[in-house]
């Protein structure tokens, strides 16, 4: 922070905060949409991933509150606040893990296909362009501000990404192929990254170290 001038370290917190808002907004967009075709093409991964992004706007939420928190005095601990959300969104995970399992099993037994999984292949294009630039803004503006937070958070977006490109492929191989088991298969892929996430978030709220924040860990 002491290369920087005061109202540029303002500026690039102001920057931080339209990223965190453009992240709860995004994810509130992507996961209306997906929901609805995910419901509509009897398509459980693309359903998945939208609760997951229902999911990552709790996450937002309080990580937006955690910029605000450390623009105004770097050293403070996590609020109450904060530790909320987090839990919140933990369990919100746990709960997706429970329901895509049972469901993907279900599926599995009984055979079902979606109707199709072009929306989801659309949706997931989308999402690895848009939280792609999202991971470099928040790496750019952390690196300036020397906020291993605001660093931390970038590299756990890129799990959105890594649900973006199950999602991608998943729906991809149905289209081709119409591999009726790989929309179940899909969603237990989803399972495994809402587990972790929802592991990371309880841990978190425990006063344990944020998600990675070497740019190179996954």
């Amino acid at each position: 922070m002491t290369a920087l001038t005061q109202t540029n370290a303002n500026r690039f917190w102001t920057y931080a905060l339209w990223l965190a808002l453009f992240t709860i907004l995004y994810n509130l967009l992507e996961g209306l949409i997906s929901v609805f075709f995910g419901i509509s093409d009897e398509a459980l991964t693309l359903f998945g991933f939208g609760v997951d992004s229902f999911i990552e706007v709790m996450s937002g939420v309080g990580i937006l509150a955690m910029v605000l928190r450390i623009r105004q005095n770097p050293d403070t601990p996590r609020s109450q606040f904060e530790r909320t959300a987090l839990r919140i969104t933990g369990t919100a995970f746990y709960l997706l893990v429970i329901g895509l399992a049972i469901t993907a099993v279900y599926n599995i037994v009984i055979g079902h296909m979606p109707e199709t999984t072009l929306p989801g292949l659309i949706i997931s294009i989308i999402s690895i362009a848009v939280m792609w630039a999202l991971v470099a803004g928040k790496r750019k503006v952390g690196r300036i501000l020397d906020s291993s937070p605001i660093l931390a958070d970038a590299n756990c977006t890129m799990v959105c990404i890594y649900m973006s490109v199950i999602l991608l492929v998943s729906s991809l191989i149905y289209e081709l192929t119409g591999f009726g088991f790989v929309d179940s298969v899909g969603a237990l892929g989803l399972i495994w990254f809402s587990y972790n996430e929802g592991k990371e978030a309880f841990e978190k709220a425990a006063g344990m170290e944020d998600c990675c924040e070497d740019e190179d860990c996954t």
